[in-house]
């Protein structure tokens, strides 16, 4: 893919991400805006809708992506080794840290991504690397941000009891009745831009002021992943596509969703709205980076 043409792709994707943001921050300079239950029922009712859409029209043959998904699942817990080590050079809380070097945009910026470089076949697989990443995100990342949170409780939460519902779903194989999977969707659909207009509507608060947390993970996050990537597809063996997608996905920036639960959880939202914006905004340097080692 010519370098000009591969800058025009990303950065049309990630228009959409900041228009979102700009209108949610000139809005709250307007009016003086409380998105906490906008925030809460993001968690509880429009993100787990998303997640059930996105799951239950799936299903995965682990025997045949086993090697890929264990890959994904060992670059999320390593780049989790490299944010503890960080957040204790930097004094900072570890989940602040944790949740965007973990868990990444894999399904907003991934997929169309991995689509556009490897063609349409390979989104299966895309798909298959944000499940793995979603599942970690909803149980091992909300416990990180509830560390007095029992198992027993946290599988009751929302998002995590949807993701199970979801895969359940697309393993058996049923077909969701048509107008019930509609309105499913039409939840789900609210998630992601509330969830970005709530990070402007925060960055009026001051979270700009925490720019230097921020640009710390927004390198840290895809050095980390591309690193940790390219040593489990070797470990693992992985070779071809499987490997290249890995590396993708390694340098992506953070996910939008890790600002909704840091705001939800009340663990450092303003760091983590400047480490989200911050970290997308690198992502035109980084992301072309490991395409170029890709292609």
């Amino acid at each position: 893919m010519p370098f000009g043409l591969m800058i025009s792709k990303i950065i049309s994707i990630l228009f959409p991400v900041f228009a979102l943001v700009a209108l949610g921050y000139f809005y709250g300079r307007k009016h003086e805006s409380d998105m906490s239950v906008a925030n809460r029922l993001n968690m509880h009712a429009f993100t787990p809708a998303l997640i059930f859409a996105g799951l239950s029209t799936k299903s995965y043959d682990l025997a045949t992506y086993g090697m890929l998904a264990l890959g994904m699942l060992i670059m999320v817990l390593g780049s989790g080794v490299v944010a503890w080590v960080l957040a204790r050079l930097t004094n900072t809380q570890l989940p602040t840290l944790a949740l965007p070097l973990m868990f990444n945009n894999g399904v907003n910026l991934g997929v169309p991504l991995a689509m556009l470089t490897f063609g349409p076949d390979i989104v299966p697989l895309a798909i298959l690397l944000f499940v793995v990443s979603a599942s970690l995100h909803f149980s091992l990342g909300i416990w990180l941000l509830d560390h007095h949170a029992r198992i027993g409780n946290l599988w009751r939460n929302p998002v995590v009891l949807a993701a199970v519902a979801g895969f359940a779903v697309g393993a058996s194989h049923i077909q969701v009745w048509a107008p019930l999977s509609t309105s499913v969707k039409m939840l789900g659909d609210i998630s992601i831009p509330l969830a970005l207009f709530g990070l402007g509507v925060r960055l009026t608060d001051g979270a700009l002021k925490q720019w230097r947390i921020g640009i710390v993970a927004a390198i840290a996050r895809p050095l980390a992943g591309m690193f940790i990537a390219w040593g489990a597809a070797l470990l693992l063996g992985l070779e071809g596509r499987q490997a290249q997608l890995l590396l993708l996905y390694g340098a992506l920036p953070p996910a939008v969703m890790n600002y909704v639960f840091a705001e939800h959880y009340g663990r450092d939202p303003d760091k983590m709205a400047s480490i989200v914006l911050i970290g997308n905004l690198a992502s035109i340097v980084f992301v072309p980076i490991a395409l170029a080692m890709i292609l």
